[in-house]
């Protein structure tokens, strides 16, 4: 099964033009060529860009020399009112003490104790769903941006998303991505400071989001003191001092690392699980062979992550067709030569996964939908050397470990109890904070 994917630009075209299309839509801006070259210089009225195909390059700019190459700060603004100066987008000295504090929360045993919360999670969207697995056609997306949300209430704060608070966030967090649909636009294009100006809303859904993330985490601050409060993922965080200066978090710092949490664990996932769904109503043969494994393997254990491998794999190829960051920017701290070619100081360099993961010169059968890659060389030498769905290096996902046991295992409680089929209209992707079905991402469910 070849999946939709947006047209490319043919050729080259004007300056101008790739402008225009970017304002529009950025995936389908990029020329086609970026399916086969392995860089592309570009430059325009306000950028010096290269886009980095090449694995050798990738590897350089993520994992031999990270320090050299950090995030575009002007990536950076556009995150700038959600995030403040988190893990995500920040820099140097800041970006290495907040990791000290976050690493640990993220590590094996805290895996282990934050299963049940995602158990739980998945059931409850089982449930939640079982009035519209009728046979009418729905948008798949808010239901698993919900349940997405759900688990990231459970193992960071340990709140449902009913709590009252947590829906309020959930609801803004839906504003915002609709307030800021191209939140990297202004980092990709290097566009100047006046052209990259938030607009009121996206400034007041961000102010309301940090506002009521701001009472979780003073709540949780007061608990921490009283002596009661449960061993989450938040509690962890706020109280691992960085090794090196003995500092906790402020309450400011929190506010950020939450929201990039919010960002990272509940945008991605929810985007990832909507396409792996997308994927298996458009399979029905793999959606069978997934289902029968969750009827016999799916357990309320952290151990039946292991006997799951086809909803993994399944899970792992969604990542790879639809990955939820399709593109993201680094910048030259100095002068470099990339490919015999002369980067000034500044210049962006874009590592796109939407074009590396379909990389007609590294995969084998690039744009359709196989599952069963993985277990191929093919498949395993690109996995190791072109698949970057949660970057790679130390400035990879904190929480790729996380997502990899959460996505595997709500995809097999969703397909274990429900037919899914494709509605009519197949979704165009299009990138906004994360990437998305343009309208929507429409299917239809029943009961097995």
């Amino acid at each position: 099964m070849i999946p939709p994917k947006p047209p490319a630009r043919q050729g080259r075209g004007s300056v101008w033009r790739f402008i225009r299309d970017f304002r529009r839509d950025i995936l389908s801006a990029q020329s086609d060529r970026l399916y086969r070259a392995w860089m592309a210089e570009f430059r325009g009225p306000f950028i010096h860009s290269f886009t980095c195909n090449d694995p050798a390059l990738v590897e350089l700019i993520l994992k031999k020399r990270p320090m050299d190459f950090p995030k575009s700060p002007r990536m950076a603004a556009g995150l700038q009112p959600l995030l403040g100066n988190s893990s995500f987008i920040s820099n140097g000295e800041t970006w290495l003490r907040q990791r000290r504090i976050i690493d640990p929360a993220f590590e094996g045993g805290r895996l282990r104790k934050a299963f049940p919360a995602m158990w739980d999670a998945a059931q409850a969207g089982v449930a939640r769903l079982a009035p519209l697995a009728d046979g009418t056609e729905i948008d798949i997306e808010p239901q698993t941006s919900h349940v997405a949300a759900d688990v990231i209430f459970r193992t960071l704060f340990s709140i449902p998303i009913e709590d009252a608070t947590a829906a309020q966030v959930f609801q803004a967090f839906r504003e915002h991505q609709e307030a800021q649909p191209m939140v990297n636009l202004g980092g990709l294009m290097a566009l100047p400071r006046w052209a990259r100006l938030h607009t009121r809303r996206v400034r007041e859904t961000a102010r309301r989001i940090r506002g009521l993330i701001r009472q979780l985490v003073a709540a949780r601050a007061a608990e921490i003191a009283a002596g009661t409060a449960p061993p989450d993922l938040a509690t962890k965080i706020m109280t691992t001092p960085d090794p090196q200066t003995g500092r906790t978090f402020s309450e400011a710092e929190m506010i950020d690392e939450v929201a990039t949490f919010f960002l990272a664990g509940h945008e991605t996932g929810a985007s990832a699980l909507a396409w792996a769904l997308y994927l298996l109503a458009e399979s029905p043969d793999w959606q069978d062979r997934l289902a029968k494994e969750a009827r016999q393997n799916l357990a309320a254990d952290l151990g039946t992550v292991r006997n799951l491998p086809l909803a993994r794999a399944v899970f792992r190829e969604a990542l790879r067709l639809y990955p939820p960051v399709a593109m993201t920017v680094r910048q030259c701290a100095r002068a470099e030569s990339l490919r015999g070619r002369k980067a000034p100081r500044g210049a962006q360099l874009v590592l796109s996964p939407w074009h590396l993961h379909r990389h007609e010169r590294l995969w084998d059968n690039p744009d359709g939908f196989d599952p069963g890659r993985w277990e191929t060389e093919n498949g395993k030498a690109c996995q190791r050397d072109a698949f970057i769905p949660f970057s790679a290096g130390p400035r990879a996902c904190p929480g790729a470990g996380f997502a990899m046991i959460e996505g595997p295992l709500i995809l097999s409680a969703l397909v274990g109890a429900y037919r899914l089929e494709p509605g009519p209209e197949r979704p165009v992707p299009i990138m906004r904070l994360t990437l998305r079905g343009k309208n929507g991402i429409h299917l239809r469910l029943s009961k097995r």
